[in-house]
């Protein structure tokens, strides 16, 4: 019996939260101000992601089938799972987004899939999508594809001219681990995916010979994602191969999803999902390589990141000799690593100090974290205490919980 569109997007709106690069963050606004579109991401809305700044975008988030003609070691819809399946047509899709939207549910679109036939039959039909709702619905809300790495490069430059972002995952850490969990994708060719996407992007922002703009590809950037506790890859690897896909590819984003275990799975994969924090605190140190100067070394140097304390703390209580920090004459790089301290509030110390001299009871206005800052810097008001104490970790970790027997 033919599953009904409201029983599909059950099964496969629930098939695509293991996917977590969906945000919707960095995207330019395609203009409805002429009445003549629908779906520009101007509102807010109920939404499962978030923008860096904190927005809540909302999204519709599926996939077009969970059918897949791979077998990944650590995927729910890999073909030999027992899961239930189903599959959108093109069109239904399309149904779905311009009925979302006009519901004022959703502001974009979010479309992955499983592999089906071949990757070049499931990408064109994403690109389909993708077409049809830009220049047949005129929808101009955010649309990110998931692209399939070993598509042809024709379809992935179509993706690129209707998408705001796609997406390529790597999967896993290391290409030892996808080859062992996933031997039927190619980390080289994963990568090749990229460095395409990255050069197709950098052309879209030349001008033509005659000074014309080219027309925009992807204009909010490729993220990727990787597995987080999958494999024996400790935190050292995953944030290393992170920094060398920003510094080579040019991604707006990676994520990190802890993996979760799947029915019937393989016995090379942990029988134990790893703790969420440890997610958590390979974001904060994503963070800190982007935007505070840090290298891999410095937050992960001992393989694993302390899942009590965040890194940037950690590295401060490690690092003792460099505090306290003289607020009013230290540079924007000291500034930068002092812990409660973030980016927006070492720009407001610096353009306050041309002015005269900061005191403590400014940081606050200035949205410093003063509960983590106190024993990292000295200004009028306030003078470090405490850098001598040898439980000054204790000071930021958790208190000990007392476990019980059932």
């Amino acid at each position: 019996m033919p599953r009904t569109l409201t029983e599909k997007l059950a099964i496969l709106s629930d098939a695509a939260k293991y996917d977590a690069s969906c945000a919707s963050s960095g995207g330019e606004r395609r203009d409805s101000r002429d009445g003549k579109g629908v779906g520009s991401s101007g509102g807010s809305g109920i939404c499962h992601a978030y923008a860096p700044d904190g927005r809540c975008i909302s999204l519709l988030k599926i996939l077009m089938t969970n059918f897949c003609i791979y077998d990944c070691a650590y995927c729910v819809n890999r073909v030999s799972s027992k899961v239930e399946r189903a599959r959108f047509s093109v069109e239904e899709v399309v149904r779905l987004t311009m009925e979302f939207y006009r519901r004022n549910y959703i502001e974009g679109l979010f479309l992955s899939s499983g592999i089906i036939r071949s990757p070049d039959d499931t990408m064109a039909d994403m690109v389909r999508i993708a077409k049809t709702l830009r220049e047949v619905e005129n929808f101009r809300g955010y649309i990110h594809l998931k692209t399939i790495p070993d598509a042809s490069p024709e379809l992935i430059d179509e993706a690129g001219r209707y998408a705001d972002r796609l997406s390529i995952n790597i999967e896993l850490p290391t290409e030892r681990s996808l080859a062992d969990l996933a031997p039927e994708k190619s980390a080289q060719g994963i990568r090749q995916a990229m460095g395409a996407v990255r050069l197709k992007r950098e052309e879209s922002r030349e001008k033509t010979h005659t000074g014309k703009a080219r027309a925009k590809f992807a204009p909010a950037g490729q993220s990727t994602q990787m597995i987080v506790g999958a494999d024996a890859a400790d935190d050292r690897a995953i944030l290393g191969n992170a920094s060398n896909l920003y510094a080579n590819y040019g991604l707006s984003r990676v994520y990190y999803s802890a993996f979760s275990p799947i029915p019937d799975a393989s016995k090379m994969l942990p029988l134990v999902k790893p703790p969420l924090i440890r997610e958590h605190r390979l974001y904060q140190a994503d963070w800190l390589l982007r935007f505070y100067g840090f290298e891999v070394d410095e937050v992960a140097g001992q393989g694993m990141l302390d899942l009590d304390v965040d890194p940037k703390t950690a590295w401060a209580i490690a690092h003792r000799e460099a505090f306290p920090v003289d607020v009013n004459r230290a540079t924007r790089e000291a500034l930068l690593r002092v812990p409660g301290f973030g980016v927006k509030t070492v720009d407001r110390i610096l353009d306050t100090r041309r002015r005269g001299l900061v005191r403590y009871e400014h940081l606050v206005a200035m949205g410093a974290i003063l509960k983590k800052a106190k024993p990292f810097i000295t200004l009028p008001g306030w003078q470090a205490k405490g850098l001598e104490v040898a439980d000054l970790r204790a000071r930021f970790a958790p208190p000990p919980e007392q476990l019980s027997l059932f």
